[in-house]
């Protein structure tokens, strides 16, 4: 997994990890603005962590709306969106202290 990867990035994986396909639907599922949606998505596409292809333009006018980039998360990707998991998981592990029955993450 490369080194940097935030919680935004993680956001965006888990989204396209879940079957959320492209850039506006990313955005409502992670809350988190085009701004930093597309650039992220750019980003995991450059890495080879997601692979995006863009759709039929044809099924895009039938549909009266501009053509849409849907991406997939890669082998790399789920194996990336794993290992920044269980990094998450040890940091909350480690932050909560000893006694402290709260869940590792809510």
């Amino acid at each position: 997994m490369p080194r940097g990867f935030g919680s935004s990035t993680i956001l965006v994986l888990q989204a396209v990890a879940g079957g959320i396909r492209y850039g506006f639907d990313i955005m409502d599922a992670t809350e988190l603005p085009s701004g930093t949606v597309y650039p992220i998505l750019g980003k995991l596409d450059e890495q080879g962590l997601v692979r995006s292809a863009w759709e039929d333009p044809r099924i895009a006018r039938r549909e009266k709306r501009p053509p849409r980039r849907y991406y997939t998360i890669t082998a790399a990707g789920a194996r990336a969106l794993d290992e920044a998991m269980r990094r998450v998981t040890a940091l909350a592990r480690r932050r909560r202290g000893p006694g402290d029955p709260s869940p590792a993450i809510g």
